[in-house]
């Protein structure tokens, strides 16, 4: 029995398979054009602060921080994170991640629907995802270990269930947010002529390959989830 539960983690092997190809592919990506500025010569921090500026996103700020890939949207510091590599670099790589951080900064602005769905739900999710392991270990250990304890042990288990598909959400909202974000840095990054058309594509690129890495996030869960309905569904099998 306890055979067939670790069997079941083969199901993840797939989303797992994917997930280093996203991660490798965006790394390549973003390693191969961070070196190549773009022709405009425009820094990416001294960008986004000019579009800050003209979105009337003043009290936004934009500020350097560690590591690769690290750049993110701060909404409750209304700060936009712009790692190292990123901050002081005239690189396409380097405008394109930039501007795609700058319109998360607008989708809060407008109230984008879905980036106010996630926000919503990334909070929840953060606070009940303390209880799944202690809910599943439970659920197991009444159906598995005690007596007449089957019917709890569902109950506990299946509330794992529930609380885990709360990630599943989460990583589904995600999906349209970023592809948004990175359709409207695009969309700036063309209209502003801070990239030719040739460039724009280059930047395309690295912003797709980044993309991957949240279809990755996604599939993973679902697999788990699906991995954990299975073993679910057979520790509450009984004669």
């Amino acid at each position: 029995m306890y055979l067939q539960y670790y069997l079941m983690g083969i199901i993840l092997l797939p989303g797992l398979i994917f997930a280093i190809y996203a991660q490798a592919k965006v790394s390549k990506t973003y390693g191969e054009y961070r070196s190549i500025h773009a022709k405009s010569g425009v820094k990416a921090s001294d960008f986004v602060r000019e579009l800050l500026q003209s979105s009337g996103l003043e009290n936004t700020t934009v500020r350097q921080i560690s590591g690769e890939l690290t750049d993110h949207f701060n909404p409750s510091k209304q700060e936009i994170c712009l790692s190292e590599d990123v901050y002081n670099s005239s690189s396409i790589s380097a405008l394109g991640v930039a501007c795609h951080e700058f319109g998360h900064a607008l989708q809060k602005k407008e109230k984008y629907v879905p980036y106010q769905i996630r926000r919503i739900l990334v909070p929840v999710t953060n606070f009940v995802s303390n209880l799944l392991w202690p809910l599943v270990i439970l659920g197991l250990i009444f159906n598995l270990g005690v007596e007449g304890g089957g019917l709890l042990g569902d109950i506990f288990l299946w509330s794992g269930i529930a609380v885990f598909s709360l990630a599943v959400l989460v990583n589904l909202a995600t999906l349209p947010v970023e592809f948004d974000a990175s359709r409207r840095a695009l969309k700036i990054l063309s209209a502003t002529g801070t990239l030719d058309e040739e460039e724009l594509d280059e930047t395309k690129e690295v912003l797709n390959s980044a993309a991957l890495t949240y279809v990755a996030a996604l599939l993973v869960s679902i697999l788990n989830l699906l991995r954990f309905i299975l073993v679910v569904t057979r520790s509450s099998r009984r004669d």
